[in-house]
């Protein structure tokens, strides 16, 4: 019987005419990248309120999972917090799989089979990602340019099942387009008549073109969605979050990119492009409040001539927030440096990390401070010395916690991220920065509970800390997510705290 292709032997037929060279690295990086998807996987099924499983089991053999029908999930017991792709195979009743397309294609619940197309592209994609690179010892010599941080991330997302799903990218595309290939990407400079745009913040000159703006435009984007060329351009290279490259010498662009990557498309609202300055100077004047701990990046300008597919954010590079021989590193970049191996330098970051996170908190914003949004600014011996935070777009501002602390609540902030519910605002911080950048760092819940043990005894004691340190520890529920596509904003999923001790 002849089956239909899957996203690996697409994959395969691509190299095979693009790139032969690298077929036989792509096949051998198969089984860890499937392993790596299974195990944000398993996660997923092991603590996300997903409804049709109706039982969990956890003893010294594994982990079980009953579903309504009857039928079992057996795998590993699963670390929440584990970043290792250590899950090779989950048995469903008596059958074993290793790949998690066929996985969730199996179970055979609502909406399931979109997601496990999605699983393919994934593990098919990061086996590409990983096939692609050369090998990067910790003491190897630490980049000079801040592109070069963001491209040794090579796996994505360290929890999300779909970390390197893109589809609507052919191989050739995800090779010129992908930071993790370094590749150099021309962005285009599409001209808008300026009357016609939006504009926050301040367009630079060499961005204009007497009356018209010239919008830097992803070269996908103007492929697929424009259906435009584009003239003019000019070179740049992509970060970690793909739609956002950094012109050398000059600032990071953030480019409308209507693709599914991870869980978003990735376009720019106009409501956002309207809100940016007035963000960037809120967040200015919160970031003066913490002793010199955080900088934010500021926003330069952004325009759109209403519309989100066509829109650009000009930002600072964080590397401005460098002293000399200091490095600015994306918190998703340190597993890579080998510091996070010392519990001592975890917990220094943990301390560092909370005291801002909590600091602000109290203030009345939280950060989305995952690992792609915070950095660290390190001395040249690896010591975290203080923080840089960039895009503002899904901050929470409290506004009675502003007021409490005569801080006033500028104008032009955008309504969706203005709430004074505790519970959002502690999801908002606690899901991004402990579930997510600590977590991923120290890339287990034993290293995790280690590092805020000692961070936390030097911290204030306030209702928010006592919260961390007490109740179970949110997490966006991911999967969950993609599975309810009629359910708008996010859900959550609720981690054992790890800080307490194991319970089985």
């Amino acid at each position: 019987m002849h089956r239909p292709p899957t996203a690996e032997s697409e994959v395969a037929a691509e190299l095979a005419v693009l790139r032969p060279a690298l077929g036989p690295r792509f096949a051998a990086a198969l089984p860890g990248a499937r392993a790596a998807v299974l195990t944000r996987l398993w996660r997923a099924l092991a603590h996300e309120p997903l409804p049709w499983i109706a039982r969990r089991e956890s003893g010294r053999q594994g982990l079980t999972l009953r579903l309504p029908d009857g039928r079992r999930l057996h795998g590993p017991r699963a670390d929440p917090y584990a970043t290792a792709g250590y899950v090779t195979e989950v048995r469903l009743d008596r059958v074993a799989y290793d790949d998690p397309a066929r996985l969730m294609t199996e179970l055979a619940v609502p909406h399931g089979g979109g997601f496990a197309a999605e699983l393919g592209h994934s593990a098919a994609s990061l086996a590409l990602s990983r096939a692609a690179q050369e090998p990067v010892s910790p003491d190897q010599a630490w980049p000079v340019h801040d592109w070069e941080w963001e491209q040794r991330v090579v796996d994505g997302h360290p929890y999300h099942p779909n970390c390197r799903s893109r589809p609507g990218f052919s191989v050739a595309e995800q090779l010129a387009y992908g930071p993790e290939h370094r590749p150099s990407v021309r962005l285009g400079l599409l001209p808008v008549p300026a009357g016609e745009c939006l504009v926050s913040g301040a367009w630079p000159e060499d961005l204009r073109d007497g009356d018209r703006l010239l919008i830097p435009v992803h070269p996908w984007q103007a492929a697929h969605v424009l259906k435009r060329s584009c003239e003019r351009g000019v070179t740049a290279h992509p970060l970690m979050s793909l739609r956002t490259l950094a012109i050398p010498g000059g600032p990071h662009v953030k480019t409308a990119l209507s693709a599914r990557l991870t869980s978003s498309v990735r376009d720019i609202s106009v409501a956002s492009v309207a809100s940016s300055a007035a963000l960037s100077a809120f967040a200015e004047t919160l970031a003066a409040r913490t002793d010199g701990l955080l900088h934010v990046t500021r926003t330069l300008g952004a325009a759109t001539p209403d519309s989100p597919d066509l829109a650009a954010v000009l930002r600072e590079s964080p590397a401005v927030y460098a002293g000399p021989g200091e490095h600015v590193v994306p918190v998703a970049a340190l597993a890579g440096t080998g510091l996070p191996d010392s519990p001592a330098w975890s917990a220094g970051f943990a301390r560092l990390a909370l005291t801002v996170g909590l600091r602000l908190l109290e203030l009345g914003v939280a950060l989305e401070a995952h690992g792609q949004n915070l950095l660290v600014v390190l001395s040249a011996s690896g010591t975290p010395l203080r923080l840089v935070y960039r895009d503002l777009a899904d901050i929470r501002v409290a506004p009675s916690r502003l007021a409490r602390h005569g801080v006033p609540l500028p104008d032009g902030l955008p309504a969706r991220i203005l709430t004074d519910d505790v519970t959002a605002l502690r999801r908002k911080l606690y899901g991004s920065l402990v579930a997510g950048s600590l977590a991923a760092t120290t890339g287990s819940r034993t290293a995790l509970r280690a590092a805020l043990e000692t961070a936390v005894r030097e911290l204030p004691r306030t209702a928010d800390l006592a919260a961390l340190c007490e109740r179970p520890l949110p997490a966006k529920a991911l999967t969950l997510m993609r599975l309810s596509p009629g359910v708008t904003g996010d859900q959550w999923a609720e981690l054992p705290n790890p800080l307490a001790p194991d319970t089985d």
